[in-house]
């Protein structure tokens, strides 16, 4: 049994304000979605670690709109193994959870780590670093009913400081705290076991037992390597990066993998599928249901 009970996709706003973030949500409404994850830091929400009343009160009449059930992607550039602005992520982190609190939301992304080359001198306290700023936004998540999920990136810098998918499962056990889950973003999973060379089935095995949030697109596993495209769509031709592709247009073994693999009880599997592929998502979300054994048809898993 996966303990998965839903599914849906990522949202949010093209330039800080809520328009657009509306009409996403509106359209995925219609669509049929009942789960979305809102990236929360697209919008001009928190200064300085404090929440903005003003721009809180909008967040909250438009989340009240719909009948979602919601999850929430903190700091994208979060990274608490950096010296420098841990603090300061930390204040802005628990003002996310205060925010996903308001709205109903158990789950606020936190990715993992990374150093640069250069800050070596940095490095033998990277992990304790980010397992006690884990700790101290956990211990204060949890009045909050709010759950951090700690999610494995790929590396993005040549001689970058970066845990595998293993050792983001590690640091989850490490610190050990109810509030504290694994993220699997399986496309980030299998680029960073390319780049690695590592065994991506074994990478994703390792966290799936510390696992209470999943992150689902799809890809090919390329590194994007020193290649530039010019338009967004010339990466997807040629399957370089970190493609966000709807599911089935890759090869990650979507099948395979959800057939293996089970996760912590009351796991959201999140589509970040945006909406420049609005035209495939209902087919992505059919298939995604049907990899979480929810409510689609068998027939949809073996479709590609």
């Amino acid at each position: 049994m996966s303990n998965i009970i839903a599914t849906g996709f990522n949202v949010g706003s093209d330039n800080g304000e809520f328009a657009s973030l509306e009409a996403d949500m509106r359209a995925l409404s219609e669509m049929g979605v009942d789960t979305v994850e809102i990236g929360i830091t697209s919008l001009d929400l928190v200064a300085g670690g404090r929440i903005i009343k003003e721009r809180h009160e909008a967040l909250l009449a438009l989340t009240r709109q719909f009948d979602f059930r919601y999850t929430v992607h903190g700091l994208v550039s979060s990274n608490f193994m950096d010296p420098v602005t841990q603090r300061y992520q930390l204040d802005a982190a628990k003002a996310l959870v205060e925010v996903s609190n308001s709205i109903g939301a158990g789950i606020l992304v936190q990715h993992s780590g990374n150093l640069r080359a250069e800050a070596i001198a940095d490095w033998a306290g990277a992990d304790m670093r980010e397992r006690e700023a884990l700790t101290e936004l956990a211990d204060f998540a949890r009045p909050h009913g709010v759950r951090i999920a700690l999610e494995n990136i790929f590396t993005t810098e040549l001689g970058q400081y970066r845990q595998t998918p293993t050792e983001v499962a590690e640091t989850v056990k490490a610190v050990n705290h109810p509030n504290v889950v694994a993220l699997i973003d399986f496309s980030h999973a299998y680029i960073e076991s390319t780049f690695k060379g590592l065994d991506f089935r074994a990478e994703i095995r390792a966290m799936a037992p510390v696992a209470g949030h999943l992150h689902l697109h799809d890809s090919f596993g390329r590194p994007q390597g020193f290649y530039k495209a010019f338009h967004p769509q010339e990466n997807t031709a040629m399957g370089i990066g970190d493609l966000h592709m709807p599911l089935g247009w890759g090869d990650i073994a979507w099948d395979e993998i959800f057939a293996e693999l089970s996760f912590l009880p009351d796991t959201v599997a999140m589509m970040e599928i945006g909406r420049r592929y609005r035209r495939e998502q209902p087919e992505s979300l059919t298939r995604a249901k049907a990899l979480a054994d929810l409510d689609a048809a068998p027939e949809a898993v073996a479709a590609e």
